[in-house]
């Protein structure tokens, strides 16, 4: 049975990073970004609290990319000389359910603080072919962490809690100023299947997908 885990973001993220702290070749490039992220249509199910029986609702999931918390994302990835590279990725994304959408006696559905992916990446890159433009592909591994914020009845949910396995794909470019500094765009879709305990005894469980259009600025080392 999953449980809430009360656990900070910026402590999540350091601690995936350590996992691949060994260096493994001689160049490492952190990647920080925001931009702009939608969430699709999806459907949860699951048990209201207090004996309140069963739901099945389809949401329209609401991104609101730049309200407070805003969606933002960091990445490092250790190239090797075959351009090649492994690393680590957090995302704070977000899903907001409208209110006309939401199960029966429910007030509040949302995962705004936030419906954050974690994953382990492979990317490819191809650089000399464009000069400083260098597009590249990355495809990761992981988990959902989300801070599950419901509110059904008397019944309030409020806490991170580990919620299922995660996907992302992403693909975009680069345009390096020099050997450090760099600015990119890049499309990412995101997958998760989640498990969620709710207070009062009920349960949510449903596929959240993400698509985001990001711009950032990476810096190598």
């Amino acid at each position: 049975m999953l449980k809430a885990m009360k656990i900070s973001l910026p402590v999540a993220a350091a601690a995936a990073a350590l996992t691949l702290s060994q260096p493994a070749q001689a160049e490492v490039e952190l990647s920080f970004y925001t931009g702009y992220q939608t969430s699709p249509h999806s459907r949860i199910t699951g048990v209201r609290g207090s004996g309140g029986g069963a739901y099945s609702n389809l949401i329209g999931w609401q991104g609101k990319s730049f309200e407070m918390p805003p969606y933002y994302g960091v990445r490092a990835t250790w190239w090797r000389d075959n351009d090649i590279g492994f690393g680590v990725e957090f995302s704070h994304n977000k899903a907001y359910a409208p209110a006309a959408e939401m199960p029966a006696g429910f007030t509040r559905l949302e995962f705004t603080d936030g419906h954050n992916i974690i994953t382990a990446n492979v990317s490819k890159r191809w650089t000399n072919k464009w000069g400083s433009v260098t597009p590249y592909v990355s495809g990761g591994l992981g988990i959902a962490l989300p801070h599950v914020d419901v509110t059904e009845g008397t019944n309030r949910t409020f806490g991170y809690q580990l919620t299922g396995p995660a996907m992302r794909l992403t693909a975009g470019a680069k345009y390096a100023f020099n050997d450090q500094w760099s600015v990119f765009g890049e499309y990412q879709f995101t997958w998760s299947q989640n498990s969620a305990n709710l207070a009062g005894g009920g349960t949510m469980e449903g596929r959240i997908l993400s698509n985001a259009l990001n711009v950032g600025v990476g810096f190598s080392f």
